[in-house]
């Protein structure tokens, strides 16, 4: 009889765990039995990484805050690569499957969700979206554009639209992406 090794979860198991059931059910789903469940395991361990549910809930603002914002805009930033790749290596991260861990392409809309309805939520999402509409605008400021302000609000806009058609099948991201990218340079 072979044993199966237990594996120690880590924080980000949880808070991998945190935003499959906020894309799944929202956030009033981000609660530790049901993650517990779906993760296959006791719920002792959540409390070795986090006080609370609350806990859980500031932890995946910061991780998403950090790996969906501020780590890309650093890569870019510091990468020699043309405006014009800049906005395709977006358009790839935004429609990719780097996310399904996390939830796939719901977790945008659902942490936008969760923003409307919650002040610690909002006030992340807020950083986030601020922070995001400064770097596009910056990047089509550096291919030349002189309306890099309206031109960021619009790719930004289109990332949004085309995530939630993607999500309901109604459109293919990338490929839409790709196409108001070429209008707006």
């Amino acid at each position: 009889m072979k044993i199966k090794k237990k594996t120690k979860l880590k924080p980000e198991d949880w808070i991998k765990g945190g935003f499959r059931a906020l894309s799944s059910g929202g956030a009033q789903a981000i609660r530790i039995e049901a993650i517990a469940r779906e993760m296959k395991v006791s719920k002792g361990s959540f409390y070795w990484h986090f006080k609370d549910v609350a806990a859980l809930k500031r932890a995946m603002l910061e991780h998403w805050a950090k790996l969906a914002t501020f780590d890309i805009i650093t890569d870019l930033s510091g990468s020699n690569i043309t405006p014009k790749e800049q906005l395709e290596t977006i358009i790839k991260i935004s429609a990719g499957e780097g996310a399904a861990d996390y939830g796939g392409l719901k977790v945008e809309g659902a942490i936008r969700n969760w923003a409307q309805h919650d002040k610690m939520a909002a006030k992340v999402f807020k950083k986030v979206e601020k922070a995001r509409l400064q770097f596009l605008e910056d990047v089509f400021a550096n291919a030349d554009k002189k309306n890099s302000a309206q031109n960021a609000r619009i790719f930004y806009a289109g990332l949004i639209g085309f995530e939630h058609l993607a999500v309901q099948g109604l459109a293919n991201m990338e490929a839409d992406m790709n196409k108001l990218l070429e209008v707006l340079l």
